[in-house]
């Protein structure tokens, strides 16, 4: 990889690093240069991939819940002592509720306070909390891009129909909240990249549709018949455009979501 897409020497932050997309996000910022501070919530360990990365690459795992202001500062303190000031956040920790007949699952009218108030709490309270922490570093450097890793479902409703075959009772319903959590990310994005651009700050939203992983072969076939693409995003689909917001190549590039979702919502 040559010119404006390289990250030579620049340090990142991946949140919610163990996760789904966590090493994909990691292992894209390792391959185009930069140095990884991956961090995730106390408890969860590494798998044996990215386990790997931490023994081969410059990546170091903190740990910290979004959610705690002050274990996000303390290892802003220790990237910062131990890698450097961050010039790119990916902004990535999230709960979600993958399809399964075994999920768990409530009639629309008794969705819990709870488990909606989490959602909100994660997935936009905490990536808010955690721009404020490692975007102050970037406005005193007036140099930094944020990453707010969105979703399709930002912008549109899921399809309960990609769930009726599957045995569950009540039906499977993807959280109501996920989908209004990650469209409160998007509009944050818009709203942070307006402050901070006078101070060299880049604040985007990439949002990925539908990533392969493990799905069940019937929602595979109902999900990939309404892409105009025809298949699910895989995970090398999600490396470029992580990328080009990270680095030079999107220098002119602020406020906006950038939908990686094979043309999911383009009808």
């Amino acid at each position: 990889m040559t010119g404006a897409f390289r990250l030579d020497g620049q340090v990142a932050v991946v949140t919610g690093a163990l996760g789904r997309l966590g090493g994909v996000w990691s292992r894209a910022l390792l391959d185009a240069g930069a140095r990884v501070a991956a961090l995730d919530r106390p408890g969860p360990e590494p798998d044996a991939a990215f386990a790997g990365l931490m023994r081969e690459r410059e990546l170091r795992l903190y740990r910290a819940d979004v959610r705690e202001r002050g274990a996000l500062l303390a290892a802003r303190d220790a990237i910062r002592a131990e890698l450097g000031v961050p010039a790119i956040l990916v902004n990535n920790a999230g709960i979600d509720q993958p399809p399964s007949a075994g999920a768990g699952s409530w009639p629309l009218p008794e969705v819990p306070w709870e488990a909606s108030r989490e959602l909100l709490e994660v997935n936009a309270l905490g990536a808010f909390q955690v721009a404020q922490v490692f975007g102050a570093e970037m406005l005193r450097e007036k140099t930094g891009s944020i990453i707010n890793v969105g979703s399709l479902y930002a912008s549109v409703s899921p399809d309960a129909r990609f769930y009726d075959h599957l045995a569950a009772d009540p039906p499977f319903l993807k959280p109501p909240f996920y989908g209004a959590s990650k469209a409160a990310l998007v509009n944050l994005t818009r709203y942070l990249a307006t402050h901070w651009g006078p101070s060299g700050v880049r604040v985007n939203a990439l949002s990925p549709g539908g990533v392969l992983g493990g799905q069940d072969a019937e929602f595979q076939r109902k999900f990939c018949a309404r892409v105009p693409l025809g298949r699910m995003a895989e995970e090398q689909d999600l490396v470029g455009p992580l990328l080009f917001l990270a680095s030079a190549a999107s220098r002119y590039v602020t406020g906006i979501e950038l939908r990686v979702d094979g043309g999911y919502t383009a009808w």
